[in-house]
């Protein structure tokens, strides 16, 4: 395959797959497999619709203003020293979210998804100081951490859903790396800090 074409296959991935999606994906994976499935499907539409608002199209198109405001083109927005106003963005509407979700008394297993990927972006904040760590492999991770967590505590097998996670995050990793966005070690990092926040912050929300 010509290398054109890996690039190509590597910029798709990581666009289609960008961390933003986090706890739109893990909530529609994890939703059959939860009482509120018994609900009408026009509920289910419509939360997965605020959960995607708050995080992904608000902070994302904040994030995007504040890029063209600065001029930078979106490599450049990734420098490490650049990288702690998405970050803070992204913390901002994620916290906006649970504060309404806890108005409406809302579900605990959708607090908690919001809460893991929430913990993963304070965790990414700080270890960025140090490291540039990525958030693609940290949400890829994050997804894997809460579909465990959930299966195990709601007594569900989830080995598809899973090992389709897995490879999933494998491919984002390939990804990051052929774009030379990260490291292998920087990629390493990411997945553990997912995993394990998804793991935590669902067990104990």
């Amino acid at each position: 395959m010509n290398n054109k074409y890996i690039i190509l296959s590597a910029q798709i991935i990581s666009t289609l797959f960008t961390p933003f999606y986090l706890p739109t994906v893990a909530l529609i994976a994890v939703l059959p497999f939860t009482y509120l499935r018994t609900l009408p499907f026009l509920f289910h539409v419509q939360l997965v619709f605020v959960v995607f608002i708050f995080t992904v199209l608000l902070p994302r198109t904040i994030i995007y203003a504040y890029r063209q405001h600065n001029g930078w083109s979106s490599k450049e927005m990734s420098l490490r020293h650049r990288r702690y106003t998405p970050y803070i963005i992204s913390i901002v509407c994620y916290t906006l979210l649970l504060i309404m979700l806890a108005c409406f008394n809302m579900a605990d297993f959708v607090s908690s998804i919001i809460s893991s990927a929430l913990m993963i972006q304070i965790i990414c904040a700080v270890v960025n100081k140090w490291v540039k760590v990525s958030t693609h492999a940290a949400a890829s991770g994050g997804v894997i951490g809460m579909l465990f967590a959930f299966s195990y505590i709601s007594n569900f097998n989830a080995i598809n859903w899973i090992a389709f996670c897995v490879l999933l995050c494998g491919c984002v990793c390939t990804a990051r790396m052929i774009l030379r966005q990260h490291t292998y070690h920087e990629l390493f990092l990411g997945v553990v800090i997912g995993i394990v926040s998804g793991l935590l912050m669902v067990f104990l929300v």
